[in-house]
């Protein structure tokens, strides 16, 4: 079973990794992620019986670690305000009384007055400043997590106190407190500014019952219950209007910036917001289950599924940190060792060494980068479900597309009727409308609607749908086979060729062929633009696959400027053209297919990235995809993909920086250039620059 948590205040990226991997040693924990970015940890475990005794040892481990973090429940964080220890008033009171007492002792050392008064503000500065630092540290000498920037800084600064560095080793914990107080600051703005821009969930909902108004939590509502939304308010739950009209703002779900006109039997999902009419509305769905709660689920979930520079950066940071204590014991003791050189140079700059190790940049900004950008790319109705496909999508350079509700409109009309030599064409339809009666398919409706009388239920018996291929149905007592070609050959009955333009629809009564129905489907009105900036986006190909026949797909492919056209295929058949395509890719470009989420998901699980299209309302589309384009728009793609790729550009930006700097500093350091004033201020400085860079994410990208 799964188990979700919430460590509030969880400042320290370095931290985060040891309580995850922590919480994987946990007796009866099989797995544990923890994302840094959203302070939320995943578990699963053997058995529910497990469930209290894991939550007991995870919340002492936290403690354990940060003893500022907080473990929460996921229904506690939901309905709870975050109050950050950075925010509050003590830690300014703490800086500001160790910064006065640090610049007395300098003045006091600077004067030549008595050493004992500058030593003693000193070691004020240096417990007040560094006690949690400390006490961490001396914990963890009992843990098998030894090395963290804690003990580092505790080993810095008694060295310092060993060479009779007294101001430095005051000023090292200082400017770290200061440092790790901005740190904080800057984490938690971060993730407020994701969480404010994907607080889409509603606060409340007005419960019509027996004529009067409550206003109530949403969860209290059921599906059959009656709301009234007004003006100005949020749609708390997914429904369809009673009575009433307005005009609905969905740009929180979809990125759409124009209203959508909403009248009595149109559905409505939560999250969108009312603008000028009242709205009755019947609920389809409770809280847990309406559109706005699955799309905040996926964004949440999408922080587990770590890319491949997040699982690096884990990885180094394990690495780092004891490769680099151990570089500085070289340091302090080869050169006076081989070459004489004077012992209480080289500790000081094995000191500097320690004081720079720190990782925090990179173990902070990488997971915030790509936090930022998924929480970014869905106020733009694009829901990317992990970082590990956002990545993917940056390294697109081929995409195939599924035709019917993808770059058509998926609304047929019949434009011509083929009836067999003697075959009565009105007969022909009205078989075709009682066939198509249980048929889920995008092409059923245009049947039904074709025949101008009323489709009786009573004559329909037994239908079998078969996917690619058509419906098998009883009308009337008789056997009818409406579909592809290959569904009436496979029943060994013969079928003429015929040429018209449309998708071709050939009916069976038994084993004698009826005739031939023709369906037109128009283009998207954005599909001719959405192909274009999909070549300046550096596609290099498009690819049709399609279950239809090849004259309408080449008509497609011609109208759109797409390259390849695979025409009359099955499901298996498209994914085995999907893995033929993938053989001839190079190793670093990737695949992706687009699809309506629901006929094509064996294709969309198979590309290196699915991409579904219009997942509004659409479970199957939710599910089977790596990103869902929360409306039915072609050219969302073309901003998929820059998205992903300014994300990943600040993700490589965030590491050449932290690395180049670090590098150079540890560097200097080990030549005597830079002291331990010096290394603190690159460390914070790094650090805080990552984080600004990793928020930019946040932004949008410019259409070309």
């Amino acid at each position: 079973m799964k188990q979700v948590f919430y460590i509030r205040n969880l400042a320290c990226a370095e931290c985060a990794g040891k309580i995850e991997a922590g919480a994987h040693r946990l007796p009866g924990v099989r797995s544990a992620r923890l994302n840094f970015a959203s302070g939320r940890i995943a578990l699963e475990l053997d058995d529910r019986s497990a469930e209290r005794k894991v939550r007991d040892g995870l919340a002492r481990l936290v403690r354990q670690i940060e003893p500022d973090a907080e473990l929460h429940d996921a229904e506690e964080h939901a309905h709870a305000h975050d109050h950050a220890h950075p925010s509050g008033i003590l830690p300014l009171i703490v800086i500001g009384i160790s910064a006065a007492a640090f610049a007395a002792g300098w003045i006091c050392s600077a004067y030549d007055l008595p050493k004992p008064v500058s030593t003693g503000l000193f070691v004020a500065v240096y417990l007040l400043s560094g006690w949690r630092v400390l006490l961490t540290a001396f914990r963890h000498l009992f843990t098998r997590d030894l090395f963290d920037e804690n003990l580092l800084m505790t080993l810095a600064t008694f060295g310092a106190w060993a060479v009779g560095e007294s101001a430095e080793a005051a000023a090292v914990m200082l400017f770290f407190h200061i440092g790790e107080y901005f740190q904080a600051l800057a984490v938690e703005r971060s993730r407020r500014s994701i969480a404010e821009l994907m607080d889409i969930r509603p606060d409340f909902a007005n419960l019509l019952k027996d004529g009067t108004v409550n206003v109530v939590a949403p969860e209290a509502v059921e599906p059959g219950d009656r709301i009234l939304v007004r003006p100005g308010e949020r749609v708390p739950l997914d429904g369809v209007v009673r009575s009433g009209s307005s005009q609905l703002d969905t740009a929180a779900l979809t990125g759409e910036s124009k209203p959508r006109r909403i009248n009595a039997g149109d559905a409505v999902l939560s999250g969108t917001i009312n603008l000028s009419g009242v709205l009755e509305i019947e609920v389809t769905a409770r809280s847990a289950d309406s559109t706005v709660s699955r799309i905040l689920a996926e964004v949440e979930n999408a922080a587990n599924r770590k890319s491949k520079s997040e699982n690096f950066i884990t990885r180094f940071a394990r690495i780092y940190t004891p490769a680099v204590f151990g570089a500085a014991i070289l340091l302090a003791v080869l050169p006076p060792l081989l070459a004489g050189a004077a012992w209480g140079v080289w500790i000081y700059r094995a000191l500097v060494f320690l004081v720079i190790s720190c990782p925090c940049a990179l173990v902070i900004s990488v997971p915030l980068s790509f936090f930022a950008g998924i929480g970014g790319a869905s106020r733009r109705g694009i829901l990317f479900k992990g970082g590990n496909y956002l990545e993917t999508l940056a390294s697109v350079k081929a995409i195939a597309f599924d035709k019917t509700g993808t770059l058509t409109q998926g609304r047929f009309e019949v434009r011509e009727v083929f009836p067999a030599a003697g075959a009565d064409p009105d007969r022909l339809l009205e078989l075709a409308a009682h066939a198509e009666l249980s048929s889920s398919h995008p092409i059923a409706p245009s049947l039904r609607k074709a025949w101008p009388g009323a489709v009786d239920p009573g004559r329909v018996g037994a239908a079998e749908e078969i996917a690619g291929r058509g419906i098998r149905a009883t009308v009337d007592g008789s056997e009818i086979r409406a579909g592809s070609r290959l569904l009436l050959e496979e029943a060994g009955i013969a079928v003429p060729e015929i040429r018209a333009e449309g998708t071709l629809i050939y009916l069976a009564e038994g084993t004698r062929y009826l005739g031939c129905v023709a369906i037109a489907d128009a283009l998207k009105p954005d599909a001719v633009s959405a192909m274009k900036e999909l070549r300046r986006c550096g596609v290099d190909r498009l690819i049709l696959l399609t279950g239809d026949n090849r004259e309408t797909a080449e008509r497609v492919a011609r109208q759109l400027g797409i390259d390849e056209v695979r025409a009359e295929l099955l499901p298996t058949g498209k994914v085995a053209c999907l893995e033929e395509i993938m053989k001839h890719l190079k190793p670093d470009e990737k695949l992706a297919f687009v699809g309506d989420g629901i006929n094509d998901a064996p294709v969309l699980s198979r590309a290196d990235v699915g991409i579904a299209m219009g997942g509004l309302g659409s479970d199957a589309a939710v599910e089977s995809a790596d990103v869902v384009l929360m409306t039915d728009e072609p050219s969302r793609i073309a901003p998929a993909i820059r998205i992903a790729r300014r994300t990943l550009g600040i993700v490589r930006g965030n590491i050449a920086l932290a690395l180049g700097i670090k590098g150079a500093v540890l560097l200097a350091g080990a030549f005597g250039f830079v002291s331990m004033w010096g290394a603190v201020f690159a460390d914070v400085g790094v650090t805080l620059l990552a984080i600004l860079n990793a928020l930019r994410a946040l932004g949008g990208v410019k259409s070309r």
